[in-house]
């Protein structure tokens, strides 16, 4: 199991809806609304890093409102 924490920047105004529909993604285990440079993060979870990857690029960056996304996966040292 792969995670990490996606941060999100959106349009102004939009970070609650972002939220409320990017948590809704099968995968994500949370997202919230913050305040910062980043305006959702949310904490996602994959069978791999390729999944992640398509999670990332085909279901969440197509949320209306998204500017910006970084993802940061999670490792255990």
């Amino acid at each position: 199991m792969v995670q990490a924490y996606i941060l999100i920047q959106t349009e102004v105004g939009k970070a609650s809806t972002v939220a409320e529909v990017v948590g809704g993604i099968p995968g994500v285990v949370q997202a919230e609304d913050v305040t910062g440079p980043y305006d959702v993060i949310v904490r996602a979870q994959a069978d791999t890093v390729d999944d992640l990857g398509r999670m990332v690029v085909a279901r969440i960056q197509h949320v209306e409102g998204i500017t910006r996304t970084l993802t940061c996966p999670v490792v255990h040292l």
